[in-house]
């Protein structure tokens, strides 16, 4: 596979790492750094060139978000990025009708749209059959009512697919609806502050009485699944892409420390407990590599890749959380200055547990599909 993909954000490296103690102080959602973002090209990676995009494969668009991971140390970002090449766009491009990929693909391959859906609820964050957000039919409008939390990219978004129940909780009452920001009965909340990811803003969405043409529906009336199903194995292969370029980028400035730092005559690396701790993360990061390699392949094969994608989600997540805690504890005192990154690197890999489905929901589904 080219490295050329591998190195679409190479050239803005020093733009997308400029100011990251400041900004991840403030939460602020860095505008200058999505200009670059938008002129990699990297937004434009998976979709067709019928729509100005790259036309790239799975496995392409992962490696091209790898190398943005592995480049860009502003982890929020990068991640506000996943969200806008799979949150609208991915289903647009496989569901929506002519009409709709030619008014919004164009834009989301540019970056003049941010984009962002609407899925978890605060009653239940992976709980998606059974949404308390309704929308039923006047004409040719849904008008919907209810509420959204913890949604990526919403306090900056300019368009959102929302997750509604148009009929009986469970799979064939999920329908999904492109609406833009400034309709009439939308609410964006303000930017909630986290822990970690802080420059990718998450807030919440409220519904009263918001009118949404059935034409501005993604799939038919009660296929919701099918796009919710679409979209998550693309979330998970995407977003931990970006994962395991951060982590290996990780490995690599704690191996380059550790041949550097002496204590008692000789490189701290030389000491066994230091060295079995590189050589753990060493296997972390090649584990959660072939993983998402392997699981991508199914994917990409249509094959039946339900059990590597819980498997995958919850390899590379808590991965990243165990070698960013070696890379602070082998730093040592730097490693827990904020001058330095590395705690920062820490505050980010949490909330990979959690989002798109916590640990816990994947070891659940995985013990269903093995029988238990």
């Amino acid at each position: 596979m080219s490295d050329d993909l591998f190195h679409l954000a190479t050239p803005w490296a020093d733009e997308l790492n400029a100011n990251l103690q400041e900004l991840d102080a403030s939460g602020a959602f860095p505008q200058d750094k999505w200009k670059a973002i938008r002129s990699s090209g990297i937004l434009r990676t998976p979709f067709h060139p019928d729509f100005g995009g790259s036309g790239r494969s799975l496995p392409e668009t992962m490696r091209a978000l790898e190398g943005l991971g592995y480049t860009s140390r502003d982890a929020g970002l990068s991640f506000s990025t996943s969200t806008q090449i799979v949150s609208v766009g991915i289903p647009v491009q496989r569901f929506a009708t002519q009409e709709l990929k030619e008014r919004y693909l164009p834009k989301i391959m540019d970056g003049e749209l941010i984009t962002a859906h609407a899925i978890t609820e605060e009653s239940g964050g992976s709980d998606a059959m059974n949404l308390s957000t309704v929308a039923h039919r006047d004409g040719d409008h849904y008008v919907v009512n209810g509420g959204k939390m913890f949604i990526t990219n919403s306090p900056i978004a300019d368009l959102f697919l929302l997750y509604v129940r148009t009929g009986k909780p469970g799979p064939f009452g999920l329908t999904t609806l492109l609406v833009e920001t400034g309709t009439p009965g939308l609410s964006v909340g303000p930017t909630m502050d986290k822990i970690g990811l802080r420059t990718s803003p998450i807030g919440t969405l409220s519904f009263d009485e918001l009118r949404i043409p059935v034409a501005q529906r993604v799939g038919q009336e009660g296929a919701g699944f099918l796009v919710l199903d679409h979209v998550m194995k693309r979330e998970v292969l995407f977003g931990f892409s970006l994962t395991l370029g951060e982590m290996t980028r990780r490995l690599e400035e704690t191996i380059d420390f550790a041949r550097a730092r002496t204590q008692f005559g000789q490189p701290i690396g030389k000491y066994q407990a230091v060295s079995h701790k590189i050589a753990d993360m060493k296997m972390r990061v090649e584990t959660a590599r072939k993983w998402l390699t392997d699981t991508a392949a199914k994917v990409e094969a249509g094959q039946d890749a339900a059990l590597d994608l819980a498997a995958t989600k919850t390899i590379v997540s808590e991965a990243n959380v165990q070698t960013a805690l070696d890379a602070v504890q082998i730093h040592g005192g730097r490693g827990v200055l904020t001058e330095h990154g590395m705690e920062r690197e820490l505050r980010n890999s949490i909330a990979g547990t959690i989002y798109s489905g916590s640990s816990e929901i994947q070891r659940n589904r995985i013990a269903t599909l093995i029988g238990l």
